[in-house]
Order: C-alpha cells, then sequence, then structure tokens
C-alpha cells in the first residue's frame, strides 16, 4: 500500500440522533421531532471527512459482526472509505451512542456506549500501514498506543492527536504528537491550581508548556487558536445556520490532517479546518454536511484571523 495521505485510528459507533425543540431538564420528557441514524465515532468520522475532501486514507478501527457494524461499514464505503483493515469482530458488539440534539441552535448532548470490543495492536501490518503514510490521525480512543507508535513514526511522520479528555497513554501523546489537538474543555484539567482565575490565552500557553509539538485549540463556534512562533493566533469561524454540531470536532481533525499531508502551513492548515468544521454543521449527522474541498478553501480563505497574545 502506497502514497497514503492519511492513516486513521480510532473508534467506529452507531449515533442513533433525535432532534428536539427544548431538551428536558431531568425527570421531565419531551418529544422529539425526528430522528437521524448515522454512522460515528471519532475515527470513522474523520475518515468520511477525509475521503470526502479528496484525500487518499486508509481507516483502521474495530467493529462488530451485527447490524451496527454492517451499517457502520456501509456508511465508510458509502464516502469512499478503503474499510479493508477494517476489524469485524465476532459476537461483538458495535458501540451505540444517543445523541439529542436542540433544534434552534444545534446543541448536542451526547450519552453513549463503552467501547467492549478488543484493543487495537501495534502488528507487522499497521507498522507497514504507518510507514506508507504521511500523517497518522489517532483519535481518543487509542490514546494508549502512544507508548508503542513512539519508536515506529520518526521524523519522516506527522502525528496528528484528537485529545478529548486525560487518560492512559496521553502524557507519552504529548510527547510523541506533532499536532496535539484538543477543544478548549481540555484545558481546565491541565491547571495545577483550580482557584486562579485564568485567561484563555494564559491556560493555552499553559498547556503549550507541556507538549513538544504543535497546539491547536478549538472552541466551537469561537473557531480555533493556535501557537506559530510563540504568538498566538485566533481563527474566526464563519457564520453558518448550524443544524447540527455533532461532527464539527472530528471533522476538523480530519480536514486538519489531510491539510498537513498536503504540505499546508499552519496558518493555512487550521483556516482550512475551521472552515470544514463549520461547513459541516449545515445537516444533521456528522458527515452529510461536510463539504468538497473548493467549497472549504473558498470560505478558508476568507475567514477572520487576529493576533491574541505573544509569549514573552
Amino acid at each position: 500500500m502506497k502514497d497514503i495521505e492519511v492513516l486513521v485510528i480510532g473508534r467506529a459507533c452507531v449515533d442513533n440522533i433525535a432532534v428536539v425543540n427544548n431538551f428536558p431538564r431531568e425527570n421531565q420528557k419531551a418529544p422529539f421531532e425526528f430522528k437521524v441514524i448515522e454512522g460515528g465515532g471519532q475515527g470513522s468520522t474523520c475518515a468520511c471527512c477525509i475521503s470526502r475532501l479528496g484525500g487518499r486514507i486508509i481507516y483502521i478501527g474495530k467493529i462488530g459482526d451485527d447490524e451496527d457494524g454492517q451499517f457502520c461499514l456501509k456508511r465508510l464505503n458509502d464516502f469512499g472509505v478503503n474499510t479493508k483493515f477494517v476489524e469485524i469482530i465476532k459476537k461483538g458488539n458495535t458501540p451505540v451512542a444517543y445523541i439529542f440534539v436542540t433544534k434552534d441552535n444545534g446543541n448536542r448532548t451526547i450519552i453513549y456506549e463503552r467501547y467492549n470490543l478488543p484493543k487495537e495492536e501495534i502488528t507487522s501490518q499497521l507498522k507497514h500501514l504507518i510507514s506508507s503514510s504521511k500523517v497518522i490521525l489517532l483519535d481518543p480512543q487509542v490514546t494508549y498506543l502512544s507508548k508503542g507508535l513512539k519508536s515506529l513514526t520518526g521524523k519522516t511522520k506527522q502525528i496528528v492527536y484528537d485529545c478529548e479528555r486525560w487518560r492512559e497513554g496521553i502524557e507519552e501523546m504529548m510527547e510523541i504528537a506533532d499536532f496535539f489537538i484538543p477543544s478548549a474543555d481540555f484545558l481546565e484539567s491541565i491547571i495545577e491550581n483550580s482557584n486562579m482565575n485564568f485567561s484563555l490565552s494564559k491556560k493555552i500557553f499553559i498547556l503549550n508548556e507541556k507538549i513538544r509539538g504543535n497546539l491547536i485549540v478549538t472552541n466551537g463556534d469561537d473557531g480555533a487558536y493556535y501557537i506559530e512562533n510563540n504568538i498566538l493566533h485566533h481563527v474566526f469561524a464563519p457564520k453558518i445556520n448550524v443544524r447540527d454540531t455533532i461532527g464539527a470536532g472530528d471533522n476538523f481533525h480530519g480536514a486538519f490532517s489531510l491539510a498537513i499531508s498536503r504540505g499546508f502551513n499552519l496558518h493555512e492548515s487550521v483556516r482550512f479546518s475551521v472552515s470544514v468544521s463549520a461547513l459541516s454543521c449545515r445537516e444533521y449527522g456528522g458527515r452529510n454536511g461536510i463539504p468538497d474541498i473548493e467549497l472549504a478553501l473558498n470560505f478558508s480563505s476568507g475567514l477572520k484571523t487576529e493576533i491574541m497574545d505573544k509569549i514573552e
């Protein structure tokens, strides 16, 4: 296998999406307006995003041999993802998620099933795929692979890490990831003294000191932040008629990985990823709104950016 632009390793699941006018409080109930069933999981959605954008991509993940697994596989194939290396586990249960989307603002509440399929392992096959890939995108599900990957990637491979929360292997991931991409919510977990009221800029600078590679922080409809040459930059998200934000983060990571594989610089990569992420929110489900690359590039060229702060 040659000329893989992005190798994606991570979770696949089924998203059961219910669109509601108002999310009920505890011990109350509310009707849903309509429902959508879509493939989900960070890695799986990233793979669909990259493929929709025209990237040459391999996805590695596990699903069960159940109806949910068949659905996951179908949706990957619908987006043109190479599923040759998706492992189907006999008598395995493909995880599902239940997602409630508030109709007026697109916000979502997610209740997900814990992953109980076998963990990914660093096999000879995986080593070969890594050697044939420009960029390796790791979703939070496979953070534990950081130790084994440290000696395999070297200087010729770029690792993009989708950071969700603190978990096993994350400190090693901070050392090996070339691009460490958490959401702004993650910043709270790295503040040692929670009584201190740090600004967003300060929190980003604190985290930046803990990682080896480049730090990019996503922040929902506020866009994204990144540090280049000790300067904190902010890319604003474009104004979009938001229906659903389910796949926004996943599509950011997918778009960013493709951009890096194609030689975009950091400024171009973040603008492109913010554009793809925002545009993906135009439709329900995390995938149907993913734009083609021409539309994404047109949007990214017009995004507002600003310099926020500088490391002294």
